[in-house]
């Protein structure tokens, strides 16, 4: 298998878990911000998996941000950051 298979594979799981976490998060209704942020955009037009994505996107971002910064998950950071889409966070 080439390696550019192999990293597109490791991409797809890893955007399917965030899917994933992101869908617990709608379920539990923990943060409130998530289910807030996801009616918002699907009231503007977004498709479920567009909003899933984005959302995705920005789970991401607090992952890495906290990996990089060597700090704990801010939640805070996290809905401020939801509360903003459609409009992604800037990448480092």
């Amino acid at each position: 298998m080439s390696e550019s298979i192999e990293t597109e594979e490791d991409d797809a799981f890893v955007e399917a878990q965030l899917i994933e976490a992101i869908e617990n998060q709608l379920a539990a209704g923990e943060p409130a911000a998530t289910q807030a942020v996801f009616n918002k955009l699907s009231l503007v037009g977004y498709e479920r998996d567009e909003i899933l994505a984005l959302m995705a996107q920005v789970l991401a971002y607090e992952i890495h941000s906290l990996m990089r910064e060597e700090r704990p998950f801010d939640a805070q950071q996290y809905e401020r950051l939801l509360r903003q889409l459609p409009e992604l966070p800037e990448q480092p």
